[in-house]
């Protein structure tokens, strides 16, 4: 089934389990890479996915750049997690709030989050049809942009993927993500957009950047996705049984006891 002949896209089904079935995500390729066994799960239904803490003030700090009506819905719908009974805001949420003031207070961050606000797109690539959602697409300027947020956008940390340390970056699979995004937005409209990262941390005083690509790491990205997708497809269309990784929530779930692990195996398997 190609792009043309599925269903139409649009905010309020975006998200949705039946359009995770028809169409393959940057989010839906990385639970595929964590865990076969899971996603199958979910895509079968027989589990659900709630947002936890991290993620809805993800999504709170997104919502407050999106527009006002939405960032304004975004705290009628969930006004029990985000306020105190006194009214306040609980730490996280005001966290946030200094996340967001300090982008609001730089001119440069802002103008690199201006553009069409959450704009959808649909391509085939490697013989897969994808869906993405693109925080910031400014066709004027050719460019487009997504928020992070990070503990510290200077920390380093292992990846057995690039097999050697770096950064945030890299360690959350953005660089693939920004490489799927510019490639379907080209496939869909004909135009290579340059792609950044907004970021800000987390720490007591809030750092920030514009991060850029050197467009020499994407070719990397679209090997390892395509590699990657083979698998994937094969599980994803039941023509061969998902693994499961023994360490996620579901796998834990589900672990039954067959012997004893020697100390060495509990930081390699």
């Amino acid at each position: 089934m190609t792009t043309k002949s599925k269903p139409n896209l649009t905010s309020s089904n975006y998200y949705t389990r039946e359009m995770d079935r028809q169409y393959m995500s940057v989010s839906q390729f990385k639970k595929f890479v964590e865990c076969e066994a899971e996603s199958m799960a979910y895509l079968k239904g027989e589990i659900d996915r709630k947002p936890n803490k991290a993620m809805l003030v993800g999504s709170y700090t997104h919502a407050a750049f999106e527009s006002d009506e939405v960032f304004d819905q975004f705290l009628q719908d969930n006004n029990s997690v985000i306020f105190k009974s006194n009214g306040g805001k609980y730490a996280d949420f005001q966290k946030a709030d200094a996340l967001i003031e300090t982008l609001k207070n730089d001119n440069f961050a802002m103008f690199a989050m201006t553009g069409e606000k959450e704009r959808i797109f649909t391509a085939n690539l490697f013989g897969v049809d994808w869906k993405i959602k693109v925080d910031n697409v400014n066709f004027q300027n050719g460019f487009f942009s997504d928020l992070k947020t990070a503990q510290d956008i200077h920390k380093r940390y292992w990846s057995n993927k690039y097999d050697g340390w770096v950064s945030f970056v890299e360690m959350w699979d953005y660089v693939l993500q920004m490489a799927i995004y510019r490639k379907v937005i080209e496939q869909s409209e004909g135009m290579t957009l340059t792609p950044y990262i907004v970021a800000v941390s987390k720490e007591d005083i809030p750092n920030k950047a514009v991060i850029h690509f050197d467009e020499s790491r994407f070719e990397f990205e679209y090997e390892y996705a395509e590699m990657k997708l083979e698998r994937i497809m094969k599980v994803k269309n039941g023509e061969v049984d998902p693994e499961a990784c023994g360490k996620c929530d579901y796998c834990k779930s589900k672990k039954k006891l067959q012997g004893t692990v020697e100390v060495a195996n509990l930081i390699w398997e």
